[in-house]
């Protein structure tokens, strides 16, 4: 699986590329706001903060990234695209060389604890999807390529879209209302894959 493009992808409204000191300044920014988040948790990183701990104006703050929302989104992108390297080039079972289900259970594995380890960045992310679209589409098309593997045969695209929804952090703040944990969550996410494979 070493033909999936990696992140990070520009923003809505950014060039697809960047001079060089826009780029410096852009990386800069986001290490700022991430040792804010490491800091003092999501909720009290502004824009005010990460101008100050970057030693720039607000203004350029918000020319960069448009918003707070954008701000976490391109720091999502940003975690989004070391998770892929170690899913295209990592040790197995996350990474190539193990048996595809024993790939799959390691996927699903690790998108649930990235998903909790990033849950208050997500939902500061925004109110639409919590993830960008070139994010999902990396993971459906991962889960495909291995459900294909595996024989799952039918609309296997959709098949792999279902299976990874159960990972995101709305429908597992939503199951936690309802009183389901992540263990749980997790347990249940692996019998679904078992059926899934098991009726193809």
């Amino acid at each position: 699986m070493t033909d999936l493009p990696l992140l990070p992808l520009p923003l809505a409204g950014e060039p697809a590329s960047e001079r060089s000191d826009a780029a410096r300044n852009r990386a800069a920014l986001l290490c700022s706001a991430q040792a804010l988040v490491a800091e003092c948790g999501v909720d009290d990183v502004t824009m005010d903060a990460v101008a100050a701990h970057a030693g720039v104006g607000k203004g350029t703050v918000f020319r960069r990234f448009g918003s707070r929302a954008g701000l976490m989104i391109a720091l999502l992108d940003q975690n989004e695209t070391h998770w892929q390297a170690q899913v295209i080039s990592g040790p197995p079972p996350l990474g190539p060389g193990a048996p595809p289900w024993e790939r799959l259970e390691a996927f699903g594995l690790s998108r649930l604890e990235t998903t909790m380890l990033h849950a208050d960045l997500l939902r500061a992310a925004g109110t639409g999807p919590s993830r960008s679209a070139p994010a999902m589409s990396f993971v459906v098309q991962h889960v495909q390529h291995l459900l294909t593997q595996l024989g799952v045969t039918g609309d296997v695209r959709l098949l792999a879209t279902a299976l990874m929804a159960p990972l995101e952090i709305g429908v597992l703040d939503e199951l936690r209302t309802r009183g389901i944990d992540t263990e749980r969550a997790l347990h249940g996410w692996l019998d679904l894959a078992r059926r899934i494979v098991a009726g193809g």
